[in-house]
């Protein structure tokens, strides 16, 4: 595990509702690339009222901790929009709004101003041989569909589907012949996600499953819905879908999970600590499905 400091260097706004920050500086110039297109980090923001002064944790193995007496930095994780090794410069998309941490933050940046961020770890995985793939998300996946697309070979025909705030927030990007690209306006905590209707209406047995590959990322309610349709109704295997959850709509969830009787707690720890063979996706499914009778 790898800590590094990265010094915002620029800031360009995108849409009205994303801002793309540019950290540099040396902390940034060792920054090692997966190569994924939807690889995140761990992003530290400052614990208090300087924007330059963050409180990095340290590395312990494969995660950190906070030194002892240190303040801790709020942590949040974001998707990389992009690296430039040649220049030691990195991006990451904010999609701004008022509550929150990374949202203000990402509004009010400027050169000069610091976070810390982990080495980057990535998700998408299609298998080898795959003649398509369906890229469905709403604006916090914006980046990965971005780099994902663009990195496509030629030879795998994608579809991708973009759920949006607004008509303003849709972005110009380049792709070859061989990427579709629709634009849906609604969710992102505006109204009701279709996400998963969205994922239905591309995905299903007109297409020959077993030669492709589907990536869905977004708001984590609406896509449990997704994660079923895939798993259980299509019964495609857990390498022929990656489904990310990148943010929920409920209100002070950590504070209302942390709230649970200990009973509870326990309960839902026992689901992931006694899967035995069993498929993670599947045991994904009955964690969500405990979350969703307890209103989370």
């Amino acid at each position: 595990m790898t800590i590094h400091r990265g010094i915002v260097s620029s800031t360009a706004t995108l849409t009205p509702n994303l801002v793309r920050v540019t950290l540099g500086g040396e902390g940034v110039a060792d920054f090692l690339s997966t190569g994924i297109g939807d690889e995140y980090v761990r992003v530290f923001f400052p614990h208090g009222e300087d924007p330059t002064d963050v409180s990095l944790p340290v590395p312990v193995g494969d995660w950190w901790e906070t030194p002892e007496g240190a303040p801790e930095a709020p942590m949040r994780t974001y998707t990389i929009s992009g690296v430039r090794p040649d220049l030691g410069e990195l991006d990451i998309d904010f999609v701004i709004h008022e509550a929150g941490i990374a949202g203000p933050w990402a509004a009010r940046a400027e050169p000069g101003h610091v976070l810390g961020l982990t080495a980057p770890t990535g998700l998408y995985s299609p298998p080898d041989g795959i003649t398509w793939q369906v890229l469905v998300a709403d604006l916090t996946g914006v980046p990965a569909v971005m780099r994902i697309a663009a990195e496509t070979p030629r030879g795998v025909r994608t579809r991708v589907v973009i759920e949006v705030p607004s008509e303003q927030d849709r972005l110009a990007f380049e792709v070859g012949s061989h990427v579709e690209v629709t634009w849906v306006i609604g969710g992102n905590g505006h109204g009701p996600s279709a996400l998963g209707q969205l994922v239905r209406g591309v995905v299903d047995e007109r297409l020959t499953l077993d030669e492709g590959y589907v990536w869905v990322a977004g708001e984590t309610v609406a896509l449990r819905e997704v994660r079923k349709y895939l798993r259980k109704e299509l019964g495609l295997p857990a390498t022929r879908f990656k489904v990310v959850g990148y943010w929920t709509p409920i209100a002070a969830w950590d504070e209302k999970f942390a709230a649970l009787p200990e009973s509870v707690q326990k309960e839902l720890d026992a689901i992931w600590s006694e899967i035995d063979d069993e498929e993670p996706e599947d045991v994904q499914m009955r964690f969500e499905e405990r979350l969703d009778q307890l209103g989370l």
